[in-house]
């Protein structure tokens, strides 16, 4: 049994009642099997001989019939109920796990990829629960009670099916482990493909800003024919393995057949002990015939959910003794701010952009301002900056007024990613470089590393020094922001103001620069605009704005996570 296989008959209580009551099932089912064979060949043997066929074994015959189909009909309700209750479970799990602040923490699986796996993914489990663990069970009873019964009714046909019995498994399994490894590429590929659509349709409207609508759908047409011909070759896999285990279960059977045929024309054995071997000995190779295609079914399945541990294993916060890092000490320069009922007036306006606002961050401190848009978190951020001055109220950077601060010194202190960062048409170095102008190449190169840039700057004509056009074209909305975020790396000041740094990312990319910008806050005072969820958890603190406003500050949905 695969450490999967364990862990979901550890963790799901379903599962283990559903094998006990399998296993029942199956040594019901040999009774019946064994009965039916030996009371078949009786029924068929005294036919031949001229003996009349008594109404007794023919009730007889016809009540194990009877009771295998009874046996069969119960065996399929139980089994569909046990997979309904399992991907129950599981989906609850799940779904409790991301409801709570815990989800909230960057997944490389991303929205999409979790979906897929919420909705197709647990689907795959019906084979694993409803074909592979009652052929499983019944492969572990019915041919040691058939080859028992054959020892009794003859040995030597019985000593050739214990020998050509294991050849079944052996081959299944020299199968099996290809299979395995190709059900987990196409899974892969199903998971990347709906990850990457959802990506897509959330994120329509900068596509078709930047004329990238058409470059996207010929790459889900590429991702999908990548997943359609991986599924081609997973089930050209799994009927060639069928072929082979049929062919290997067909031969056994003839090696059977032919000796017990040849004593029979010999008159060394009865017909009757020859019908029951010629009954017997199919039934002993079908349970494995048949694990074998359940194990090619449920291959899917499994990995599925492997993934779902994976998901919920990553989400769970640790469970052991020992006590979290604490958080670094904020960084002597970080300073606090004050808005002190501030209020901003746009001209042409009627609203203020900020009504009578009050906010107070502690040095070090990290800030979420969330709300709906338009409620003026991107103009407070501008306040901060120095690019808007307030109509009322004052802003003090520790305790002094920011009016009284020299802009180009303060901004000196500042590192910002905005929503849509401005690239120039220079190489990718000197847009990093603008961080900090005096930066060497090793320090532009490990920004951008930080920043998960690195990888697809590297794969640019001429990497750092590749030139862009105007407001950086040659890049997506998702490497221009991960090519502003490396700016902030580089410059390492001790304010950062970000809006919304995971805008126009992928998922696996957002939940990378989660993590970088997480690390990038510690020890600094920050003010994060947050669209998104993936920041919340590492934030103090949340403060709603709607109209301007600013409702009361209420603690981060989750304790802050100490980044690795």
């Amino acid at each position: 049994m695969k450490p999967v296989e364990r862990r979901l008959m550890r963790e799901l209580p379903v599962l283990r009642s559903h094998v006990r009551r399998c296993a029942v099932l199956a040594l019901l089912g040999a009774g019946l099997v064994v009965g039916q064979a030996t009371l078949l060949a009786t029924v068929l043997a005294d036919g031949f001989a001229g003996r009349p066929v008594t109404v007794a074994a023919a009730a007889a015959l016809g009540a194990v019939v009877a009771g295998r189909a009874v046996l069969a009909w119960a065996r399929g309700v139980l089994t569909h109920r046990a997979a309904a209750d399992a991907k129950h479970a599981l989906r609850t799990r799940i779904a409790d796990r991301l409801s709570g602040a815990a989800a909230l923490r960057p997944s490389a699986r991303g929205h999409g990829g979790t979906a897929t796996l919420l909705v197709r993914g647990l689907d795959a489990l019906d084979p694993y629960v409803v074909g592979h663990l009652p052929t499983t069970t019944a492969a572990a009873v019915v041919p040691v009670a058939v080859v028992a019964w054959l020892f009794v009714t003859d040995w030597s046909s019985a000593l050739v099916v214990v020998v050509t019995l294991p050849l079944i498994p052996v081959f299944g399994a020299l199968v099996g482990r290809h299979t395995a490894r190709r059900t987990a590429r196409q899974w892969q590929l199903l998971a990347r493909l709906g990850g990457h659509f959802l990506d897509v349709v959330a994120g329509l409207p900068t596509l078709r800003a930047f004329g990238r609508e058409g470059h996207q759908v010929r790459r889900v047409g590429e991702m999908a024919r990548a997943h359609r011909r991986a599924t081609m070759r997973t089930l050209r896999v799994a009927f060639l393995s069928s072929l082979v285990l049929e062919t290997v279960a067909t031969l056994s059977v003839a090696l059977v057949a032919v000796p017990v045929g040849l004593r029979l024309l010999q008159g060394t054995v009865d017909l009757r002990t020859a019908l029951i071997v010629l009954f017997l000995a199919p039934e002993a190779y079908l349970p494995l015939r048949a694990l074998g295609s359940a194990f090619h079914d449920s291959a899917e399945g499994l990995t599925v959910a492997g993934q779902v541990f994976a998901l919920l294993d990553e989400q769970e916060p640790p469970t052991g003794t020992t006590s979290p890092a604490p958080d670094p000490a904020p960084a002597a320069s970080a300073p606090a701010l004050r808005l002190d009922d501030v209020t901003v007036h746009h001209t042409g306006r009627l609203t203020p952009a900020l009504d009578r606002v009050s906010l107070d961050v502690a040095p070090g401190e990290h800030v979420a301002l969330v709300g709906p848009s338009g409620a003026g978190k991107s103009t407070l951020l501008a306040l901060l900056i120095g690019f808007v001055r307030p109509t009322a109220g004052r802003v003090t950077v520790s305790g002094t007024d920011l009016a009284c601060l020299d802009p180009d010194d303060w901004r000196t202190r500042i590192a910002w990613v905005p929503q849509r960062p401005h690239l120039f048409a220079a190489s990718v170095a000197e847009n990093i470089r603008l961080g900090r102008p005096d930066a060497s190449d090793a320090e532009v190169r490990e920004a951008a590393c930080s920043a998960y840039a690195d990888g697809f700057v590297e794969a640019l004509p001429l990497g750092y020094d590749t030139p862009l056009g105007e407001h950086g074209a040659g890049l997506s909305a998702g490497q221009r922001q991960r090519i502003a975020l490396a700016r902030a790396f580089l410059k390492d000041a001790p304010v950062l103001l970000l809006d919304e740094p995971t805008a126009h990312l992928d998922p696996a990319a957002e939940a990378a620069v989660t993590r970088a910008t997480a690390r990038l806050m510690r020890g600094r005072t920050a003010i994060v605009v947050a669209h998104r969820t993936s920041l919340l958890p590492y934030a103090d603190r949340v403060v709603t704005l709607r109209s301007g406003r600013a409702a009361s500050p209420r603690p981060a949905v989750v304790e802050r996570t100490p980044t690795p």
